[in-house]
């Protein structure tokens, strides 16, 4: 195994559930070794936003300990309104000259403070050839969610060495299994409870990263506000309806007008990036437990060709640790995680 004293623990924090990847990255084959999941305190998050530190940083310390892991070193993903990625163009220049040029376009891009974020860039590759600009993927994550983020890590007793963006993350998995579709332009959904999060690759490099404000959780307060139900009620509903239970009829058409919601914040986001950029998408990969509501996959493809992503098509696991059937149950909720833990310690 490579780097093996450079290992990171893959840290998913999800408004629903923490996952936590340990891998072994290979120059050939990557193999996950251990893996847990244990559910986010409801009143860890708001809305998707994190806002009881204590109470994550203490079901992160559980799942830690459910993996029974010696590494500790994290890589943790970002996601949500504060942070924001933007594809720009300014004049080309040597490199050493873009991060003092970023900040200042930084300032025209970027709604908040340009002293209370943290700045990165990336320098695209694909639209840079013969040209007198070139095209910079902006990367900005406020200050105060780093720092949240980061304490969380560490108060669980784990260094939180290196932070990602959850959608690059999810980019990293797809390569991982899927390698480089040279030429392809392919959109990858990942549906969680209230955040999607959503890239599109172009022959393997990411060009658009973005974060829509919906998920699985939409479903279950439709079905409570229009069937006068608890929420815990509604989301049984949902996952009974999933799994072919009886569920009372009106639930099942609710279920059905929600998905036209959920499509129009994903077709905005397509759109958006097909009216600013010179490329079509070809084909959609989808995962996370919103993707799982029953007619999800149908719908979405209504929109484009849509395959359901699968995190270990290249990625390997341990016989001797992970069933078949578990590695079945944690498939469409650990894409982000593995992503995560594929990094190494000296990541850029």
């Amino acid at each position: 195994m490579l780097f093996k004293n450079k290992k990171v623990l893959g840290i998913d924090l999800g408004s629903s559930s923490i996952k936590i990847a340990e891998i072994d990255v290979g120059r050939k084959v990557s193999t996950l070794q251990n893996f847990s999941l244990v559910s986010t305190p409801p009143m860890a998050t708001s809305g998707g936003d994190i806002i009881d530190v204590g109470l994550f940083s203490d079901a992160v310390r559980q799942a830690i300990n459910e993996l029974g892991s010696k590494v500790k070193h994290a890589s943790t993903g970002l996601w949500g309104s504060s942070i924001i990625i933007k594809k720009i163009s300014i004049p080309v220049m040597e490199e050493s000259l873009i991060p003092e040029q970023i900040r200042w376009e930084a300032e025209q891009y970027i709604p908040y403070d340009i002293n209370e974020v943290n700045l990165a860039f990336k320098v695209l590759k694909l639209n840079n050839r013969q040209s007198d600009t070139m095209d910079i993927l902006l990367i900005a994550a406020v200050q105060q969610i780093v720092y949240t983020v980061s304490d969380i890590v560490n108060s669980a007793g784990i260094n939180c060495s290196l932070l990602d963006v959850s959608g690059f993350a999810l980019a990293n998995c797809f390569e991982a299994n899927y390698g480089v579709l040279s030429g392809q332009v392919i959109g990858i959904i990942n549906m969680g409870s209230s955040v999607t999060n959503f890239v599109i690759i172009d022959s393997g490099e990411v060009v658009f990263c973005r974060d829509i404000p919906v998920g699985g959780l939409i479903y279950t307060n439709e079905l409570a506000k229009s069937l006068s139900v608890t929420m815990s009620e509604a989301e049984g509903m949902k996952l009974g309806l999933s799994s072919g239970q009886a569920v009372p009829e009106e639930a099942s058409s609710i279920i059905e007008n929600t998905h036209s919601l959920v499509l129009e914040e994903i077709g905005s986001s397509i759109e958006f990036f097909q009216n600013t950029s010179n490329s079509q998408l070809s084909k959609l990969y989808f995962t996370g437990g919103g993707s799982l509501t029953q007619g999800f996959s149908s719908a979405l493809r209504q929109l484009l060709p849509a395959e359901r992503l699968d995190p270990f098509l290249s990625v390997g696991t341990n016989p001797k640790v992970f069933s078949d059937q578990y590695i079945e149950q944690i498939k469409n909720f650990s894409a982000i995680a593995i992503g995560l833990g594929l990094r190494t310690l000296g990541d850029s």
